[in-house]
């Protein structure tokens, strides 16, 4: 297959990057910094631009089959519209090109996960920290729900940077749900899987893993807060 990657320089978009290569698939990389791409491969095809330019955007998409969206920012004190505004342009690049597959990453607090983070992220974290993240993350989500094309969106739990187990819980349903941790491998794992199964085909499922995490384990909120550009 191949695969257009937006956000493959870190996080989970590099660990799909990596996981794509392996399993024998051709990517394509959109990347604004070429030089904080470090993999290398005759499969590999890396395009310099941004996801908020619409030229650049369409560059890469052309002769894709399918688009995995992973990026995230920097906690912001303003209105944040990268989430809505790229994603507007990759899916102006798909209905351009035909591309009808998009695996997009958000988190837990978009849509109707918002409140199934835990007393602390709930009530500090979202509210306070993520609020203008998670206001156009909505705008995403409904962007890609309207659009028409084949779509799963996935809200991984609070990531961490453990291996690759595959070992890991995929709920369609939050009656009931508070988010657990999940490692970034393990999310790069399922959305690869899912491109080619469309098991989860316009859904929202939850990632989180079964293996047990000691209460002392660091983590990060990238996933439902998303951080870094990249995830």
């Amino acid at each position: 297959m191949n695969i257009l990657i937006v956000g493959a320089t870190r996080g989970i978009g590099q660990q799909l990057l990596e996981q794509a290569l392996t399993a024998g698939h051709s990517v394509t990389a959109l990347v604004r910094n070429p030089q904080k791409l470090s993999t290398q491969s005759e499969r590999l095809k890396i395009i310099k631009g941004d996801i908020l330019d619409s030229e650049s955007v369409g560059l890469a998409m052309a002769g894709q089959e399918a688009v995995c969206c992973t990026i995230g920012v920097k906690i912001p004190w303003i209105r944040v519209t990268v989430f809505s505004e790229g994603t507007q342009n990759l899916l102006q690049a798909m209905k351009k090109t035909g591309v009808k597959r998009v695996v997009c990453v958000t988190g837990i607090g978009a849509g109707d996960s918002k409140g199934h983070g835990g007393f602390l992220y709930d009530s500090i974290f979202l509210p306070f920290l993520l609020r203008t993240i998670y206001a156009d993350k909505d705008r995403q989500e409904s962007l890609i729900k309207a659009s028409g094309i084949d779509w799963t969106i996935v809200r991984p739990g609070f990531l961490t940077n453990g291996p690759l187990t595959e070992n890991y819980q995929i709920l369609t349903n939050m009656a009931g749900v508070t988010a657990g941790r999940i490692s970034r491998a393990d999310v790069a794992h399922f959305m690869l899987k899912e491109l080619d199964a469309k098991q989860y085909l316009r859904q929202t499922p939850l990632l989180e893993s079964t293996e047990f995490y000691p209460t002392f384990l660091p983590l990060t909120f990238q996933s439902s807060s998303s951080i870094l550009r990249g995830r």
